[in-house]
């Protein structure tokens, strides 16, 4: 089974998420959609017996006190299952969601989105709440369906002619319903796509804000939003007008059909073989006959949509099987929530990390090849290079997050086969070139769900020399940093990932030039701090670190430097050792060192 099979057999599958609870649910909709039968009946008592048809035995208010208590009983039966869809609703759109959210947080790191964020939140959004409709269809369906023909028996014992003849319009919305049904998926497809390029403009537009006004080009991106917005609106008009079309047509055969029973039934009327009764019980059935009928067929669009939704869910986790998405979990959530982060079990102490012949690389582009160093317990490794050497492809690449092509990377003497897995808090932490802030207050993008205390966030602020920033900041730890950081400035943004690195209290601390936006002050005092900091353990030894960097302050410190030139280890040991006939690392400190001209360009990530 994939994400292209048939809808119905993935929701089957899907459905074992509390599977009894649905049933309980669909049972409830089902008496709710299958009582007002009984209503109608006692209509068609009430109005025989005002007419004096009735023949002797139950009177009018018999009649009216039933029709009364049905609908008493359906009241009910709604808030009974009002309670139940919403619940399960809920714990079905979460299940996907996080499913889907898991996998690609949980999957090898090399793996990448295949379209932007913006349009992944369009998928988790839109294509959730499509499948999530199609269960509430199956829930209403029962019920639909236990109306339709107990309604339509009932008919066709009155007047079976006149029952024929009222039906014709009814079945005509069956055959509109093949007509438009593959251009209404084409049509929801075209309307999708059209929405997730304008999601995919604002996240890259937002996330550009500055770059945008500093070249002043905010005329050109309002035309562009303009023009995306166009090609949206056609197409979701295209898509509302193919559905309410549908709609329209199914709504107005009730009319049609209450025409076709006033024209029989004058005359049967007059003959006594239809009575004022079964004139109402033909009427109140009609409206909810069409309705069922129209329902059906938007079932099946429904239908086509869901098969939509889970191909696209499909593209969007590549490789993944469908057992990662409809596989049932426990999301329980009429209990209490527990805490969000679990402490990990500490792993056994780090000794030694030995990387040998590393290849790696982006697509056509080389980035390193055949590195081979060896980093020991308590050392500060430095790799330095000039632009474009393949220094953030070798750590990314040792940390899982881009494929390797060949050699390994062990730990403590073992290979690790799934380091994007492998290399996380607590065993190993890392800050990227340019780290991510959330939109939300800076203690939480420390935290990070984490049931830490303030004291210990203070603490490990006060390590990556963000301590004293605190009192400029408004509202302290709880100061909102915007979208990416924003209200941050540069440097303070990488002492925030520095600060979240060090809560962590990993083995192994990684970092991808974090120092680029500092001044040489507050450079040296970052890295004091993190030499300050203990590894966990009874040794209490300092905190292993593999930096990549090409400032003074940083190669002064290193037990090791690692030279890399044109993706190769040119050298390796202090940094009098690897400095000599290189002036533009003798000189570092005043700036990244310019690319050599035979360099290839390393891509950016």
């Amino acid at each position: 089974m994939t994400f292209s099979s048939n809808p119905l057999r993935l929701a089957l599958a899907l459905g074992r998420q509390r599977r009894w609870y649905f049933v309980l649910t669909a049972t409830l909709w089902s008496l709710i959609h299958a009582v007002p039968v009984l209503f109608a009946l006692a209509m068609r008592g009430l109005f025989d017996a005002l007419s004096g048809a009735q023949a002797a035995g139950l009177n009018a208010w018999t009649y009216l006190a039933l029709g009364l208590s049905v609908d008493a009983v359906r009241i009910l039966l709604f808030v009974g299952g009002i309670y139940t869809w919403a619940t399960w609703w809920l714990e079905l759109t979460l299940h996907v969601r996080r499913a889907l959210l898991s996998y690609l947080l949980e999957a090898h790191g090399s793996r990448r989105l295949p379209d932007s964020p913006s349009e992944a939140v369009t998928r988790f959004r839109d294509d959730v709440n499509d499948i999530g409709e199609y269960f509430e269809h199956w829930c209403d369906f029962w019920g639909f369906a236990a109306y339709a023909l107990l309604a339509l028996a009932t008919m066709l014992l009155v007047d079976p002619f006149m029952t024929l003849l009222a039906c014709v319009p009814l079945a005509s919305t069956v055959v509109l319903t093949g007509v438009l049904r593959p251009h209404i998926r084409a049509a929801r497809r075209l309307s999708r796509e059209a929405t997730s390029r304008v999601t995919d403009f604002l996240g890259e537009t937002f996330g550009s804000v500055q770059a945008v006004k500093a070249s002043g080009r905010e005329p050109f991106v309002l035309r562009r939003f303009a023009s995306l917005n166009a090609v949206r609106k056609r197409t979701a008009l295209r898509d509302t007008l193919l559905t309410e079309l549908f709609r329209s047509v199914t709504d107005n055969m009730v009319n049609i059909a209450t025409g076709i029973i006033l024209l029989l039934g004058a005359s049967r009327l007059e003959a006594g073989t239809f009575t004022v009764g079964d004139f109402a019980l033909f009427v109140t059935f009609l409206p909810r006959l069409t309705g069922v009928m129209s329902f059906m067929g938007l079932m099946v669009v429904q239908h086509r949509r869901t098969g939509v939704a889970f191909e696209r869910l499909g593209r969007l986790l590549v490789d993944a099987p469908v057992a990662a998405v409809v596989t049932p979990r426990n999301h329980d959530l009429e209990r209490p929530q527990r805490p969000f982060v679990a402490g990990a079990p500490r792993p056994e102490p780090f000794r030694r990390l030995d990387v040998a012949g590393l290849t790696a690389g982006h697509g056509d582009a080389r980035g390193v090849e055949d590195v081979t160093f060896t980093v020991e317990r308590g050392e500060f490794v430095v790799v330095t290079g000039r632009v474009g050497a393949g220094k953030t492809t070798l750590l990314r690449a040792l940390l899982g997050l881009v494929p390797k092509q060949a050699g390994t990377v062990s730990w403590n003497g073992r290979e690790v086969t799934d380091a994007a897995s492998f290399f996380v808090p607590p065993r190993s932490a890392y800050t990227p070139q340019v780290p991510r802030l959330f939109s939300d207050s800076l203690r939480e993008n420390v935290l990070l769900g984490s049931d830490l205390t303030d004291a210990e966030v203070t603490e490990a602020l006060e390590l990556a020399v963000l301590g004293p920033d605190l009192a400029t900041l408004t509202g302290g730890l709880e100061a909102e940093v915007g979208t990416r950081g924003v209200r941050l400035s540069g440097g303070q943004v990488q002492r925030a990932a520095a600060a979240r690195m060090l809560l962590r209290r990993a083995e192994l601390l990684v970092f991808d030039d974090i120092s680029s936006a500092l001044d040489i002050e507050t450079e040296r005092r970052l890295w004091d701090g993190i030499f300050a900091a203990r590894t966990p353990g009874e040794d209490g030894s300092r905190v292993t670190c593999l930096v990549v960097s090409h400032r003074r302050a940083a190669l002064e410190r290193a037990d090791r430097v690692v030279v890399l030139e044109q993706g190769r280890v040119v050298a390796q040991g202090t940094l009098a050792e690897v400095s000599a006939g290189r002036s533009w690392l003798v000189a570092a400190g005043d700036g990244p060192p310019a690319a050599s001209p035979h360099a290839r360009r390393e891509p950016t990530l």
